[in-house]
């Protein structure tokens, strides 16, 4: 679609308009934005559209949309689908006993006893890849608190724990409990090793750059909503 617009505007409710025409999300619902921050960014994003309007320039207006359309209606079903990510945490399976397991124990083990403190549970750590299964008091607890945030936490929160792997390192950056570059080096411990090893892929790291971006697209949509 080509841009039709001049002039773009917040609304007092916290809409996108342009050229006093309210914006809609794809579904045909009003883009309304109850975080003054998070509009005005999201308007900034219209102002930037080219001769040609490209969604994936527009990371902020996607994430209110897929709140607006896909979280608000249902937002503990969306919520339990992001928790089900603590029954296969990264965070839980470690290498083999040599320096990549200790690498992975000085970024993992900070997060995972802070939500040991934060949520009253414990974890079931193995060396490998093969599935084991988390106390089930664990994966309750952990749900429970992904299904207590709010619609406009979770379209953060959803691109985060899929990017990272990792719902508690997800948790942990929405309390504030870990810096979000923080945990995205977390994330990639594992990767990190390989390309120190063997030399880095020039497409894995096209692939990540994608990423990082998406990523951080999700963590200035969480810092908006908290300004």
């Amino acid at each position: 679609m080509k841009r039709f617009w001049k002039e773009v505007a917040v609304t007092a409710e916290g809409g996108i308009a342009l050229d006093g025409r309210p914006v809609r999300t794809p579904g045909r619902l009003p883009l309304v934005v109850p975080f003054p921050a998070l509009a005005d960014a999201i308007a900034e994003e219209w102002r930037a559209v080219g001769e040609n309007i490209d969604p994936r320039a527009m990371p902020l207006t996607g994430l209110a949309n897929a709140a607006i359309e896909r979280i608000v209606p249902d937002a503990p079903a969306f919520a339990g689908g992001i928790a089900v990510y603590g029954g296969t945490d990264l965070l839980c399976y470690r290498a083999e006993p040599g320096p990549l397991a200790a690498r992975q124990a000085a970024a993992w083990e900070p997060v995972l006893d802070w939500a040991r403190d934060r949520y009253a549970v414990d974890f079931t750590i193995v060396d490998g890849v093969m599935p084991v299964e988390q106390p089930p008091r664990t994966l309750a607890r952990l749900r429970e608190a992904v299904v207590a945030l709010s619609p406009w936490h979770l379209a953060p929160l959803s691109p985060i724990v899929g990017l990272t792997g990792s719902l508690l390192l997800g948790l942990a950056v929405v309390e504030r409990a870990i810096d979000a570059d923080a945990a995205w080096g977390a994330a990639h411990v594992d990767e990190d090793w390989q390309a120190e090893q063997w030399g880095e892929d020039a497409l894995a790291a096209e692939t990540r750059a994608v990423r990082a971006a998406e990523y951080r697209a999700a963590i200035r949509f969480l810092d908006l909503i908290r300004a």
